[in-house]
């Protein structure tokens, strides 16, 4: 009997091709760049960069803004105040939507428009530094003017030039942050301290999730087996960390792969108990219910990573993108953000802030990290194209067996 294929436009596309050409586990691992699963995840393009559209900000005072969940300062009415204020402030009216949940399953859903210099339909989106990566590479965005941008000098000096993205003339950072491990800890108050504990704990079998995005699950386990993931590594050692998710699915332990908001909810539902997760989200529906879980960095570290405001080559309102992100990076905005969100903020002058808002913020080690907390987690090392598909494709055809 042939299951139904599902909702997810990026699952659904690998489950048809897959189905279509009887793609094995390990030859899905060596396409790097024809076949399948890399045929669906592909991030080419073929020839000119697409033009960026022409800006009509002037005349149309509109911004529509595509986030993750939980990733902005709401209050009790579901109400986003430092948004409101911003649009009272200057008149433009931010349409915000949590609509991405992980890079590669947004990306499916608008590659074809981005290919195209057509409008994806916002104008301003958040993603992950290695998505922007390669929406900078393939001509997808468009270039910011910093003279708009005046409270960019906040932008704190480490995140300033990055090798994806020269002077910062494509990609704002937003908010940053780890992955680690979480768990229930009235129901495990001596904790864990690895990755493979939560595997290994009878108790947990089939109440543990993983996150979606490969680099933090994948990056967490190669940590996990002495792996140092800021440098080049080999296929073999990433097939053996994936080896590791596939055989914790097909024995039952892994609950899901999921994308942000989702694993949330089991965590909250009880579904899950434990999860490969991100620092923000636990403190997050700590403060939402309960206060009930426990994050921390495994033993042998976790991951770092940034995401970045960009403006999609279809975009015609990036004079106003631009006044938004000056908004949030005045460092008293930049605070209240961060009260709420409890993300690694690039906003210099922030935690100043937050101690007026409570001091136990500013001391908040997951907004801003110490040089040890830092010291304990690493970024990936930037991925070749081909190399960055094979990977994407190998652990998206891992994720179908979920």
């Amino acid at each position: 009997m042939t299951r139904d294929l599902p909702a997810d436009p990026l699952i659904r596309s690998l489950v048809q091709r897959a189905r279509s050409a009887q793609v094995t586990r390990r030859g899905a691992f060596g396409l790097a760049g024809a076949g399948a699963l890399s045929l669906a995840l592909a991030a080419c393009s073929t020839g000119a960069s697409p033009k960026a559209a022409a800006d009509v900000s002037r005349t149309d005072k509109t911004v529509r803004w595509a986030s993750w969940p939980l990733y902005l300062d709401v209050d009790d009415a579901k109400k986003h105040p430092t948004l409101e204020a911003f649009e009272q402030k200057t008149g433009i009216r931010v349409d915000y939507r949590e609509v991405i949940e992980d890079n590669l399953s947004y990306f499916a859903s608008v590659k074809s428009r981005l290919l195209a210099g057509q409008d994806i339909g916002t104008d301003t989106a958040v993603l992950t530094d290695w998505m922007v990566s390669r929406w900078v590479r393939y001509g997808y965005t468009q270039q910011l003017d910093h003279s708009r941008m005046p409270n960019l000098k906040n932008l704190t000096p480490k995140l300033q030039d990055v090798s994806f993205d020269t002077d910062r003339r494509h990609s704002v950072p937003w908010q940053g942050g780890f992955a680690g491990i979480a768990w229930n800890a009235e129901e495990f108050p001596n904790g864990f301290a690895s990755v493979g504990e939560l595997f290994a704990e009878p108790r947990l079998k089939g109440r543990v999730e993983v996150l979606s995005e490969m680099r933090d699950t994948i990056g967490l386990i190669l940590m996990e087996q002495g792996v140092s993931i800021a440098e080049h590594f080999s296929n073999r050692a990433f097939e053996e960390a994936l080896d590791v998710v596939r055989k914790n699915i097909a024995d039952g332990v892994i609950r899901g792969v999921k994308g942000n908001g989702a694993y949330t909810d089991d965590l909250v539902s009880g579904k899950a108990l434990a999860a490969i997760a991100w620092s923000g989200d636990i403190q997050t529906i700590n403060a939402d219910h309960g206060g009930k879980w426990e994050f921390a960095l495994p033993d042998a570290g976790g991951t770092l990573w940034n995401d970045n405001f960009v403006v999609p080559v279809g975009s015609r309102h990036k004079a106003n993108v631009e006044q938004l992100i000056d908004w949030y990076y005045d460092p008293s905005i930049a605070a209240q953000v961060a009260a709420y969100v409890n993300y690694v903020t690039p906003v210099v002058g922030a935690q100043e802030e937050a101690a007026k808002i409570d001091p136990a913020l500013a001391d908040n080690r997951w907004i801003f990290p110490d040089a040890r907390t830092l010291g304990r987690a690493k970024v990936w090392v930037d991925l070749d194209p081909a190399t960055d598909q094979s990977y994407s494709s190998a652990f998206q055809e891992v994720l179908l067996s979920a």
